[in-house]
């Protein structure tokens, strides 16, 4: 009996995807839940995984073919020689504890009820664990494996795409040439950028902050927050996403985005937070950020991290948000320009720490010092409230008491 494979459902932000890589050819043996096929999208890698065991059959689309939601990519021959190897394999074992069975007679025992369900759906009676009397499968048994079968591609967990290409080493003197096709993140980023560019009214105001006490704080106490949140490290971050969330609450113009000739304000701050991986820096969401406290951002900043290396950040994890924060001071820049995602109104780009020279009630002091950089689209947010808002933050992070006592 085939059994479709289907690539999985979009959200409404995806129209399609690429068949990124086939990890099985038609005729190899396959089992339930292993992974057959990659569908790349804009944003992630969607792993599709088998819905039972068989054999791979006819593949529909090839390795870079554009698929659509629930599009059909092949098909699987089930019930072929993936479900039969065990069955081989186990014989022997079965002959020694019980009388030989006849040929044909090595089915588990089901129910009537329970076999015609399974072959309605395509499950293969043998791979589903029995809970009746002496092993016997159920109509229960099957249902639940019904309801497995259906939410394994929804459960597939998503993962990074694989790194682009790395750059051609080329010996010196050599005139060639190498084309790689841009990856559909690249192509994405790249339409997104220019869109931004292109249909937004998008400045840059900059500030420097004082990190003096956000790093004495950090130093005093990021032993005992670490031993007080189970491990949680405590980084500069959750500072700067709680100044952000505070200074949103105050300006909301800069939480907010354009849709058509309507402005929608958000109540809640859903921020971006871009975190390096292979593929370079994505962007998940810490959702309700100004709910959190201190530990449960470097918590959920720190679960992103691990993810994006994994390569398992989910869809869901990266998508939406009302502002960004950006850090490109991990990489030693000095200050920089931001570029908006749309539809947000605003991003908040963070840099490295310099130790220079300021005047201090007259007298030259070493401090380390930030420059803070927000882009911002003029359409929506004053100057004014740009160079306000930024004003916030810097107040909120050079007197961190200001972020408990809500001044």
């Amino acid at each position: 009996m085939a059994i479709e494979i289907k690539a999985p459902t979009f959200p409404e932000s995806v129209a399609d995807g690429t068949v990124a890589t086939w990890h099985k050819k038609p005729g190899d043996a396959v089992k339930r839940d292993d992974l057959i096929v990659d569908i790349e999208t804009d944003k992630v890698v969607l792993e599709v995984l088998a819905t039972a065991d068989g054999v791979l059959g006819a593949i529909v689309k090839n390795e870079g073919d554009t698929v659509l939601s629930d599009e059909v990519l092949g098909s699987i021959e089930a019930g072929g020689a993936a479900a039969a190897a065990p069955a081989a394999a186990a014989a022997p074992a079965a002959a020694a504890a019980a009388p030989a069975a006849a040929e044909g007679e090595d089915d588990p025992v089901a129910a009537p009820a329970a076999r015609k369900l399974a072959e309605e759906n395509g499950i293969n009676i043998a791979s589903v664990a029995g809970t009746g009397k002496g092993g016997r499968v159920t109509k229960e048994d099957v249902v639940a494996a019904v309801a497995a079968k259906k939410a394994a591609p929804a459960a597939a967990p998503a993962k990074a795409a694989a790194p682009a290409a790395a750059a051609p080493v080329f010996a010196a003197g050599d005139r060639v040439e190498k084309r790689v096709p841009m990856t559909r993140l690249r192509a994405k980023v790249a339409e997104r950028l220019v869109e931004a560019q292109s249909n937004m009214a998008m400045l840059t105001t900059f500030n420097e902050v004082d990190m003096t006490e956000v790093m004495a704080l950090r130093s005093k106490y990021k032993d005992l927050f670490e031993k007080s949140h189970n491990g949680v490290r405590l980084g500069f971050m959750s500072f700067f996403v709680k100044a952000a969330t505070e200074a949103l609450k105050r300006f909301p113009a800069v939480n907010a985005s354009i849709d058509g000739a309507d402005i929608v304000y958000h109540g809640y701050a859903d921020i971006g937070v871009a975190v390096s991986s292979d593929r370079g820096l994505v962007v998940p969401v810490l959702r309700n950020a100004e709910l959190m406290s201190l530990a449960e951002i470097e918590g959920g900043i720190a679960t992103f991290g691990k993810k994006a290396r994994d390569g398992k950040l989910s869809m869901e994890e990266m998508t939406g948000g009302t502002f960004t924060i950006t850090n490109g001071g991990t990489f030693g820049s000095m200050m920089s320009t931001p570029i908006v995602n749309p539809p947000q109104a605003a991003i908040l780009g963070m840099h490295n720490i310099i130790q220079r020279p300021m005047a201090i009630n007259g007298q030259v002091v070493i401090r380390p010092m930030m420059y803070l950089a927000l882009s911002y689209d003029h359409r929506l947010i004053d100057g004014k409230e740009a160079v306000t808002f930024l004003v916030t933050i810097k107040n909120l992070l050079e007197d961190p008491a200001r972020l408990l006592l809500d001044i």
